[in-house]
């Protein structure tokens, strides 16, 4: 009968460690672009600088590389039985961690909590909190369509006007708008440029460029009292330039239309 050898754990080493810190991975998390494998904290940190794998290098997404994470348990669970001690030390760790971020009893803060000083938070209102990165103005406007089923929750914004990064997507852009409008979890809208469906990992930027930039010029808006109208028709009646104005990139949405 033949015996099993025994193996060591650091011949496991190479598939049990973390390309970025080296160390035993600890909550596991693959990129499911490339299937590479590394530390949660290890490679959130690393994709708020890069949106490329740190292993092999290609780029994971566009604009948010971090949907295409996920947290392998089974694998945690190899490790800490691989590792004697690796689960309870992990712990622990976590645990004193939290302990110096709370308060302590007497009022002081703990030791890595930095109390910001009196003149810092007096000039807290003349803070820019904008983003360095490129930024667009967008008009979101409400697209209605009296046949369409869904009308009566979907309304238009009584602000319209948002400005953002170029980098923002159409998803991000969907999700502002359902909380926006206060919208169920369940539902789902279109985004439109220039009456063109647009797929939810679209940029600002993209859509600029290939779908406004080209087209857009050609339209010109009319302020109401209650809405921007397309003024194509008014401007060949007659209606002179000083009436219409032009405004920034215009984003149309509306209840999702099943094609079935």
């Amino acid at each position: 009968m033949a015996t099993q050898r025994r193996r060591f754990v650091k011949e496991f080493n190479p598939h049990i460690t973390c390309y970025i810190c080296k160390g035993y991975l600890i909550k596991p998390t693959t990129v499911t672009e490339c299937l590479h494998t590394f530390c949660k904290t290890c490679i959130v940190q690393h994709f708020e600088e890069s949106n490329d794998c740190p292993k092999c290098g290609n780029q994971v997404h566009e604009t948010n590389p971090l949907e295409m994470l996920r947290l392998d348990n089974t694998l945690e669970e190899i490790i800490f039985k691989l590792v004697p001690g690796l689960r309870e030390g992990e712990q622990n760790r976590e645990l004193e961690f939290w302990k110096r971020k709370q308060p302590h009893e007497n009022g002081d803060d703990g030791v890595n909590v930095k109390r910001p000083r009196e003149d810092e938070e007096e000039n807290d209102d003349d803070r820019d909190y904008h983003r360095s990165d490129p930024q667009i103005a967008i008009c979101l406007d409400c697209l209605r369509n009296n046949s369409q089923s869904g009308d009566n929750i979907v309304k238009g914004l009584m602000k319209k006007f948002i400005r953002c990064s170029t980098r923002v997507t159409v998803g991000t852009i969907k999700k502002f708008l359902s909380l926006k409008l206060k919208l169920p979890s369940t539902y789902e809208l279109d985004v439109l440029c220039n009456g063109e469906i647009m797929g939810k990992d679209h940029t600002m930027e993209f859509i600029y460029m290939t779908r406004w930039r080209l087209r857009g010029e050609n339209f010109q808006y009319q302020k109401s009292s209650t809405s921007l109208h397309m003024s194509l028709t008014e401007t060949a009646r007659g209606v002179s330039e000083a009436s219409t104005i032009s405004y920034p990139m215009v984003l149309q949405y509306r209840p999702r239309i099943d094609f079935g």
